[in-house]
């Protein structure tokens, strides 16, 4: 049964009558003006006049905006997605009004109680693009079936740590009984670990559309026996002491005030030091405590602190059992940002146990 939780989805959005309305022959410059003035712009007609209105609202800020330095970077894209998010989508009994409009099928999964709203044009791109990852599955080297990411939850499009937690398994020789899955979000470990017949895993996460979409995943399957989902903060309401917990944190310190994707990449300074106290009240004495990290956050010059070598320096709570480091693939040529960085990054498996 799917539990009944508060999803987390782009809040509708009620327009006045001031709003204006952009469509093919409409003049740019002047809409784009409107913009910049804090106004909205309804997109009517065909769903790629709102595609033309972004790009050109992209080649403007370009002209009046330095974007070379990362501090300027980070402000062109601050103030594209302020002006970008003015750009808005009619949405009548879950269907998208314009013509040729991809159809979403989120739509119709997170707002049927809605029959009339707005939406800003990115929110419906992000949903579109989230409906096809679900739609079409995502295909992991270490699963046997793809996984179908339900809206909002984050899953990994880089598997090296995946692979690296897929031979720890293969060589683990103790018991199987039971895991805890900390922070489970698309559940690639706790699929990786049924898969190496642990008899059952007690899975978490803060993000209410992990849970929901894990149980509509596993449906009535045997895998809704063996994997118990659970909403809430760190280990929530699974307190029994384990012979496994698996986690695996966000890699970077958190900068700003994180959103519900951004929690899932961004750490706050609270959350290791809670987790580790957490742990050792959880784990079996002969147990395993296994993190996956890396060491992005030192290599971009973030910050200089590991957290997991901060623990075992100062926690006295745990000790180094192993650890295995793997090099990153290289980035995909698609992408438009500099990750010259990722030569030298690693993924990272540490495996701890009580002191």
């Amino acid at each position: 049964m799917i539990p009944k939780l508060e999803l987390n989805k782009p809040a509708p959005i009620a327009i006045g009558p001031e709003a204006q309305s952009f469509t093919r022959g409409t003049d740019v410059a002047s809409t784009l003006e409107a913009l910049k003035q804090g106004e909205s712009v309804v997109v009517r007609g065909a769903y790629g006049s709102g595609v033309t209105l972004l790009k050109e609202l992209h080649t403007d800020l370009k002209l009046s905006l330095p974007h070379k330095s990362l501090p300027e970077q980070r402000a062109y894209r601050a103030e594209y997605f302020s002006l970008s998010n003015r750009i808005l989508l009619e949405i009548t009994d879950q269907e998208l009004v314009v013509k040729k409009a991809p159809a979403i099928g989120w739509l119709k999964e997170l707002y049927s109680d809605h029959d009339h709203f707005y939406l800003s044009f990115p929110q419906v791109q992000g949903l579109n693009s989230a409906w096809q990852w679900y739609e079409r599955g995502v295909s992991l080297p270490v699963l046997r079936a793809k996984l179908h990411p339900y809206f909002g939850v984050y899953f990994p499009t880089r598997f090296e740590h995946l692979v690296l937690f897929e031979q720890w398994l293969k060589d683990y020789k103790g018991p199987k009984k039971t895991a805890i899955d900390v922070g489970v979000g698309c559940g690639v470990l706790s699929l990786q670990m049924i898969q190496k017949r642990w008899q059952k895993v007690y899975a978490t996460d803060t993000n209410p559309n992990a849970i929901v979409g894990l149980t509509k995943f596993m449906g009535t399957t045997k895998l809704a026996r063996k994997i118990k989902l659970d909403l809430g903060h760190l280990f929530g309401r699974w307190n029994t002491p384990t012979e496994l917990i698996v986690f695996n944190p966000p890699w970077l310190p958190e900068t700003h005030d994180a959103g519900t994707i951004d929690r899932a990449i961004y750490y706050d300074k609270f959350l290791f030091p809670e987790f580790f106290a957490e742990a050792k009240k959880r784990l079996l004495p002969d147990g395993k405590l296994v993190l996956m990290f890396s060491n992005l956050a030192q290599i971009t010059k973030v910050t200089t602190e590991h957290p997991i070598e901060t623990e075992l320096a100062e926690g006295s709570r745990f000790k180094l059992e192993q650890c295995f480091k793997k090099p990153v693939g290289a980035a995909s040529g698609k992408t438009k940002r500099d990750q010259h960085w990722r030569s030298v990054e690693e993924v990272e498996l540490w495996v701890l146990t009580h002191r």
